[in-house]
């Protein structure tokens, strides 16, 4: 599929001084994180988004068990490092609770491993991954400082954290006054609660990233994966709403990256990507509108679950 033209936009991301593309290209599907990745395919996708304008590429060692960032750094290694924004993160490793380690030690060798993975001397945006599976004490007095100390090295430039919940994000921001926060599953067709999230922290230049557009494949033809942790509800809601959009000729996976892309506030709406085609699609989906009668419909299916989110990570965290 040959690829749309596009003119990027492009934001300040918070007082970072970087200039992101407004959409971001996510690493999780480079890992293998939805179906099966060919990684020469992956390579060329990579260099596809450059070449479309798309700057900022989002990854973390979790995704694919650290196949992802290796994928990403091969594609890297072979362009003008200056194209790109690098962004990883630190401190989730797996599935299971033992796999989260988010002391000084493991988050510092973290650094390293990431950036001899995506063969760079440095990473642009360093993140917490997932707060809300870790002691918030621990998050705030050991794994941020050592970030600082590395920031100090220049191993990376800046430093933010993510994760599910907005109110833990929110907290632990405030407390930290840190560059960046990615918040995800927050700014769709299924749930706009990043909007109130953005106008609690206007004054504070923190630059916002919003990941899952899709609701982690929920509001896509598909539907979600087995594994997806929305309740019952909200997935019959959504794959209502895709046979919705199919008897309209229409595909909700489209409506729904139109829809997150241009929620206001959040400075780089990111998409896992991993073939030319996806990124295609991508590309045509942000720039048609949509009909409006058809995002009617589709609101309407899904108001009754409108913001219902989630439980994840520890107990203490969730509220």
């Amino acid at each position: 599929m040959a690829l749309p033209f596009i003119v990027v936009i492009y934001r300040s991301l918070g007082k970072t001084g970087l200039f992101v593309s407004s959409l971001g290209f996510g690493g999780s599907s480079l890992g293998g994180a939805f179906g099966p990745i060919d990684e020469a395919e992956g390579i060329r996708t990579v260099h596809a988004a450059l070449d479309a304008g798309i700057n900022f590429f989002d990854t973390a060692p979790y995704y694919g068990a650290t196949r992802a960032e290796t994928v990403l750094g091969k594609a890297i290694a072979q362009i003008d490092r200056q194209r790109c924004i690098l962004s990883t993160k630190v401190g989730r490793y797996g599935l299971r609770l033992e796999d989260f380690d988010f002391s000084a030690d493991r988050v510092t060798r973290s650094v390293e491993e990431s950036l001899q993975r995506l063969r760079a001397d440095y990473i642009d945006v360093i993140q917490v991954h997932d707060i809300e599976f870790g002691d918030i004490r621990q998050i705030v007095q050991e794994t941020l400082p050592a970030l600082k100390r590395l920031q100090a090295l220049g191993q990376v430039r800046f430093i933010g954290i993510s994760g599910l919940h907005l109110h833990l994000l929110l907290k632990v921001v405030l407390e930290k006054r840190l560059d960046v926060v990615q918040s995800y599953c927050h700014a769709s067709l299924l749930d706009t609660t990043l909007t109130e999230f953005v106008s609690k922290l206007s004054d504070s230049g923190v630059g916002i990233l919003s990941s899952a557009p899709l609701a982690m494949r929920l509001l896509t033809d598909a539907g979600a994966p087995g594994w997806h942790p929305a309740p019952a509800a909200v997935r019959e809601r959504c794959i209502e709403a895709a046979a919705y959009c199919r008897s309209e000729g229409a595909s909700l996976s489209d409506l729904a990256l139109n829809y997150s892309y241009h929620v206001p506030g959040p400075h780089c709406t990111i998409l896992g990507l991993s073939n030319r085609d996806e990124l295609a699609r991508a590309l045509a989906a942000i720039q048609n509108p949509p009909r409006a009668d058809l995002l009617e419909r589709v609101l309407e299916i899904l108001r009754p679950v409108h913001n219902i989110t989630w439980a994840s990570g520890r107990p203490e965290n969730q509220s």
